[in-house]
């Protein structure tokens, strides 16, 4: 949890200092996703997420969810918190995310569609191995359809 604490505050710390008081309050966009990762196996991925815009340029994502897979004859339920930083307001725009389970860190960077469609590829950092359950480390992509369910 330190490591996830730590991460929130670079997150928050990078967006220029939050100048609050020049930035248009437009509240919370809000709603599930879908979408599927490789991350030593495939897992379907399914949460919540909130989007919020700390200034006139950028965004932040936080979710949480599940994984969903099928290994070693058994489906896993693998819970998720994750932050994801849209470094522009355009049609295509790039993103830094990090998701933490209680077995893996993942840091990865991708593109994203208006945030709706997101592209990532990143590296999966092993915590602690799952009993009965192989190590979920190494190379990771993942494509996610993130549903709003308010507009501003």
């Amino acid at each position: 949890m330190k490591k996830l604490g730590i991460l929130l505050i670079i997150c928050c710390c990078s967006t220029g200092g939050l100048k609050a008081q020049k930035v248009q309050k437009l509240g919370w966009i809000w709603g599930p996703s879908v979408g599927w990762q490789y991350q030593s196996g495939n897992f379907l991925k399914a949460s919540g997420w909130g989007l919020f815009a700390p200034n006139e340029h950028q965004y932040i994502k936080i979710n949480a969810g599940a994984n969903f897979t099928w290994m070693k004859s058994k489906t896993t339920v693998v819970p998720e918190l994750g932050f994801t930083y849209y470094l522009s307001n355009r049609l295509v725009f790039p993103f830094v995310q990090a998701e933490v389970t209680p077995y893996t860190l993942t840091p990865k960077v991708g593109i994203s569609m208006l945030s709706i469609v997101d592209l990532g590829i990143g590296y999966g950092f092993d915590m602690k191995t799952k009993e009965d359950f192989k190590p979920l480390k190494g190379l990771t992509g993942s494509v996610t359809l993130n549903i709003p369910l308010n507009f501003y």
